[in-house]
């Protein structure tokens, strides 16, 4: 059963992929991503879907990150909670609701959980789990092509870059996970560690092709050109 709050179209989730963009310090650090969670905290943007996302990062000429995130485990994530193991963790846990209910868990298996109302601009599903935004940040001041077409005002617009801060994974990806595994990755050096972002993102990984950043538009716009003459 879905929590009633993510029932009402204005409250339900959001996250997970705009493409890794380039190597620019994000704007939003580590410890903001920390209170998403907390409807109580101040956010600067508003959260508006991975649908909205999928407009430019479903296409072919972008390199379709939306079906990358369609297969992956962030989309699955919601899901993964009325799973055996995860009932398991539950009444191990002594969770007064079931994992698909409790706080506890949705804090990390959907996106903006706790956000206001206000600060969700479009409906969102929480069956789809971690979306775009999860990992970007909340896109409604960054999402216009135009905007995205210039990373740095993209940056100035809310738009994260888990390659320069890896704490927006490790909000969730920590040992406060049940399922955290602290042997889960090997570094070149042998030692073991529960996350490794390099190795964790390539798993995921969702690239924009090279010739196409910065280029988005005027590729598109030939690209309809010639779907004109084709006609």
């Amino acid at each position: 059963m879905i929590p009633e709050q993510f029932q009402n179209p204005g409250f339900v989730v959001v996250a997970l992929l705009a493409g890794f963009l380039g190597f620019v310090p994000a704007t939003v650090s580590s410890e903001e991503v920390a209170h998403l969670g907390d409807a109580s905290a101040p956010l600067a943007h508003d959260f508006v879907g991975a649908r909205k996302c999928k407009s430019c990062h479903g296409k072919e000429l972008m390199g379709n990150q939306n079906a990358t995130w369609q297969k992956g485990p962030h989309r699955r994530s919601f899901k993964t909670l009325a799973s055996p193991e995860s009932l398991r963790i539950g009444r191990e846990r002594d969770l007064s609701e079931s994992p698909s209910e409790s706080p506890e868990c949705l804090a990390c298996h959907v996106t903006a959980f706790g956000v206001p109302a206000e600060r969700i601009w479009k409906p969102l599903q929480a069956e789809e789990g971690v979306q775009c935004e999860s990992c970007h940040g909340p896109g409604r001041d960054y999402r216009k092509k135009k905007i995205m077409a210039n990373l740095k005002n993209a940056r100035k617009k809310g738009l994260w870059d888990p390659d320069s801060d890896h704490g927006i994974c490790q909000r969730c990806h920590n040992d406060s996970s049940p399922t955290f595994d602290p042997n889960r990755y090997t570094l070149l050096d042998g030692t073991s560690v529960g996350f490794d972002y390099q190795q964790a993102a390539a798993r995921i990984a969702h690239p924009i092709p090279e010739h196409v950043k910065g280029h988005y538009i005027e590729l598109r716009e030939k690209q309809k050109e010639e779907e004109e003459r084709q006609k």
